[in-house]
């Protein structure tokens, strides 16, 4: 039997339980839903054949872009000779060995080894108990809780999710966990203080930061998790000077950074990692998305040597280490992650998102600067936003009842791109997949310019809002 669209949704709304989602809305059909049925390059389409530009690659993870024959390729021949087997007391592949030897060769020059997962919030689950053993086997049982950072997205898990510091990950769901604290973002735009410069504003993190270690005995903190960039909390690379001044305080207070690049890791900044960008020297990192380019769910934590030669000491005292995942170290996710980063190789899509990062920076200030609704355009490499204000003199935000940003990642939708709009804020947020050309950064931006123009029209015809300038 051949299903419409409209019979494919009925279905889905009765047996799907959809991430993210308003669930009684959906369910009832008083939101929309589609059936995505195809993708190539950087669209995708749906089953009414519609075709959308992915500026956000899937959600920062589709790096190769949709559609590579050589990934299905890849894991059809993994699945012929070893489609699964168990990476417990010693047992491996062949495709498991190589790809941790690669990760190591373009991480950080202090990294040992590599755990795997599935996916960022299990990985990050991991870490958590890393750093706890970790302390256990030091012979320091009070130093457990770990800082994060308010707008820090590290996943959605009980522990994971506590790591997080948006506040709808946290709602109605009892999080965040005790031993989680959180510290104040790196958002300079939304500086309290007009007189500071990013390096002052960076050193006023910092020293937030030592106030909440100081505050919490430092004897009890064991360490710091952050991303390079934030990407869920509003896409905010860190002010001038930040990591420096944040790797201070770590130092002088023996406390683990685990840097987490989900979002950042294998290219999309212009550099394999910004930790190496950012010459943050963490000593565990957490990696996903970009690993395999979402074609295989694979995450790892990659152990730095330190914190390795104490695990190791732990198991020498204590016997094996008890913690393993059914899939850890999966055969497929190994082969997909090879092929995927052999394709990022071969087509210098690490140089690509250098070079078409910065153009689409420059196309975005060229294009929003001034607009009356544009508070802030920033980004990195192939990270992206525009923030919303209604007065971008004052960086006064909009009432959030607009809710301007879903309006205009709506309008977006329109002009056939995905955009994301960021939770917490008036944010559009732009994350395309690693080939993405000069001539596709047009014509995103382009796309973009018309939506933004449409809801700022409305919002002026409708009375809600109106521009400080005039």
């Amino acid at each position: 039997m051949t299903l419409n669209t409209q019979q494919w949704l009925e279905a889905d709304r009765n047996t799907v339980f959809h991430a993210s989602t308003p669930l009684g809305q959906y369910a009832r059909g008083e939101m929309g839903g589609r059936i995505i049925a195809g993708a190539e390059g950087i669209r995708i389409y749906d089953s009414q054949g519609t075709e959308l530009i992915d500026a956000f690659a899937g959600l920062y993870c589709v790096n190769i872009g949709y559609g590579r024959p050589e990934m299905a390729e890849a894991m059809y021949e993994q699945a012929k000779k070893l489609a699964y087997y168990h990476t417990y007391v010693g047992h491996s592949n062949q495709a498991l060995i190589e790809l941790s030897r690669r990760i190591l060769d373009k991480a950080p020059a202090n990294m040992s080894k590599v755990y795997y997962g599935l996916s960022g919030s299990d990985a990050n689950e991991t870490q958590i108990k890393l750093v706890w053993y970790y302390n256990n086997v030091l012979g320091r049982p009070e130093k457990k809780k770990i800082i994060s950072r308010e707008r820090g997205y590290h996943g959605s898990s009980v522990a994971a999710g506590s790591l997080t510091g948006l506040p709808l990950f946290h709602a109605h769901f009892d999080l965040p966990l005790e031993r989680i604290h959180h510290t104040v973002a790196p958002y300079y735009y939304r500086r309290g203080d007009d007189s500071l410069s990013e390096q002052a504003f960076s050193r006023w993190c910092a020293e937030q930061l030592e106030a909440k270690i100081l505050a919490e005995g430092p004897d009890t903190v064991a360490a710091m998790i952050a991303e390079p960039v934030l990407g869920t909390g509003g896409i905010v690379p860190p002010p001038q000077g930040y990591w420096s001044e944040i790797r201070k305080v770590l130092d002088k207070y023996d406390i683990l950074l685990i840097a987490d690049e989900v979002v950042c890791g294998f290219g999309r900044l212009g550099t394999e990692f910004g930790s190496l960008h950012y010459d943050m020297r963490p000593d565990l990192m957490t990696v996903a998305k970009g690993l395999t380019s979402a074609y295989q769910p694979l995450s790892g934590v990659i152990v730095g040597e330190n914190v390795w030669q104490t695990l190791e000491r732990g198991t020498d005292d204590w016997g094996a280490i008890g913690h393993g995942y059914t899939y850890s170290g999966h055969p497929m996710g190994a082969a997909a992650a090879l092929c995927n980063l052999d394709i990022i190789e071969r087509e210098n899509l690490v140089a690509n998102a250098e070079h078409t990062g910065a153009h689409l920076q420059r196309r975005m200030k060229e294009t929003f600067g001034g607009h009356p609704l544009v508070g802030e355009c920033r980004g990195i490499g192939l990270l992206a936003a525009l923030e919303f204000s209604a007065d971008p003199a004052s960086r006064t935000p909009l009432e959030p009842a607009l809710k301007v940003g879903p309006r205009i990642a709506a309008a977006c939708l329109q002009q056939g791109l995905i955009a994301r709009a960021m939770p917490h804020g008036d944010i559009l947020g732009f994350a395309p997949p690693l080939v993405v050309t000069p001539d596709d950064i047009d014509d995103i931006v382009a796309r973009t310019q018309k939506a933004v123009n449409t809801v700022t029209d409305e919002l002026v015809r409708s009375g809600e809002w109106r521009p400080a300038r005039d």
